[in-house]
């Protein structure tokens, strides 16, 4: 595994999801690093990784209420523990559970594994909220996947904050986990 500069010259046998997350980033002027790896589906398997981007790894949940119509993408350090009646007081919304994975695919175009912030440019209709952890937020480069677990990103959490999200037009709410 190497840390590289920016998408990859070579897009061969890479899905168009991950593809439109570098045009995306590209589009913003937004400066990235690359690591392709193997799949990476657990906190785990992402150790080396992580080692390797010195950024911020997040845990990402999607989450749902009991009537699975409010949709919530949650970011919070790889590390912390999470507690739903500690966000549901938070945020207003009681007996959040983990939304299936066919709302994944519906609203942001991943699949389980792969979940990230940047599937939010996938939602157009604006049906999931973005949660943010304070903690995520306090240091200086944040990793996620590009929509697919076999590549991780290093991101500023500035641009991340400043550029990124404010493009997906999806306001986040901070919370304390």
């Amino acid at each position: 595994m190497e840390l590289v500069n920016g998408r990859p010259t070579d897009t061969q046998g890479r899905l168009d999801k991950e593809i439109r997350v570098y045009d995306f980033l590209d589009s913003l002027g937004v400066i990235y690093q690359r690591i392709d790896h193997e799949a990476a589906m657990t906190m785990e398997a992402c150790e080396e990784i992580d080692r390797m981007l010195e950024a911020t790894i997040c845990k990402n949940l999607l989450l749902c209420n009991r009537q699975e119509t409010r949709f919530y993408l949650l970011m919070l350090p790889g590390d912390k523990v999470f507690k739903t009646k500690d966000l549901s007081a938070q945020i207003g919304s009681s007996r959040l559970s983990f939304a299936k994975a066919e709302y994944m695919e519906q609203y942001l175009d991943i699949t389980p594994g792969s979940l990230s912030v940047l599937g939010l440019m996938n939602d157009k209709d604006r049906m999931v909220r973005l949660l943010i952890d304070e903690d995520v937020l306090t240091g200086e480069y944040i990793g996620c996947h590009p929509c697919i677990n076999t590549s991780s990103l290093r991101l500023r959490t500035k641009d991340l904050v400043e550029k990124i999200i404010p493009a997906m037009e999806h306001e986040p709410t901070i919370v304390k986990l």
